[in-house]
């Protein structure tokens, strides 16, 4: 399924017929290296089967985080937003959410959608391949199926481990290697073990390992 990582904090609102709303803030994008397993952008509509709330059971993900209204949160690799929109109703007017990808059209995108749905608490955010850039003290930061695309994983989660808050929480979800349905073939998926020995060689411990997903599993890391 889904998408890259990462950008730069140089704000560059959208002016004219595309004028953002206030709250959406645009970052110019960094170069990345080739990458042949990112989601191509023509496929977005994959990833958005009317099925996916019922198998992927976003609020129950954003439960086990803790995400409360008012959170500052970062969604990496987001796509085309699908789980950025329900971020951020779920943060609400007060809270924040920084929907990152590394590829230019996955940010025009989130930036339509978000236009379209009339959020006004949503900044995208272009990241590299081993830096989403994100802001300091989140609360909680989502990897919705994209961990396998990272290049230099372990590089990435140093810098998300650096952007939670003392409390924060990093969900990363993804498919399990024992299941059909729907997402990649299967020798483009990972054990969650790898996951973890990453996460643990990028100072984050892991909190929980959920297994309510019929074809995913959630993992749950702190500082």
């Amino acid at each position: 399924m889904p998408t890259g990582v990462r950008r730069v904090m140089t704000s560059v609102l959208l002016t004219g017929a595309m004028a953002l709303p206030s709250g959406v803030a645009v970052f110019t994008q960094q170069p990345r290296a080739a990458h042949g397993r990112l989601f191509p952008p023509e496929k977005l509509g994959e990833l958005e089967g009317p099925d996916r709330e019922e198998w992927q059971q976003p609020d129950r993900i954003m439960d086990e985080l803790g995400i409360f209204t008012g959170a500052r949160v970062a969604d990496i690799g987001a796509g085309g937003g699908w789980f950025t929109v329900r971020l951020a109703r779920r943060v609400g007017p007060d809270g924040r959410v920084y929907a990152e990808d590394i590829q230019r059209q996955m940010i025009e995108s989130i930036q339509r959608r978000v236009l379209r749905e009339g959020l006004r608490n949503v900044e995208t955010v272009t990241g590299t391949s081993i830096d989403p850039h994100l802001p300091r003290d989140l609360d909680a930061v989502l990897i919705v199926d994209t961990y396998p695309q990272l290049d230099d994983p372990v590089a990435m989660l140093k810098h998300v481990a650096n952007a939670l808050g003392p409390n924060g929480r990093l969900g990363i979800v993804d498919f399990k290697k024992d299941k059909l349905g729907p997402g990649p073939a299967m020798d483009e998926r990972l054990e969650p073990d790898v996951i973890i020995r990453d996460a643990a060689r990028a100072g984050l411990r892991l909190h929980a390992h959920a297994t309510f997903l019929r074809y995913q599993y959630l993992l749950v890391f702190t500082r």
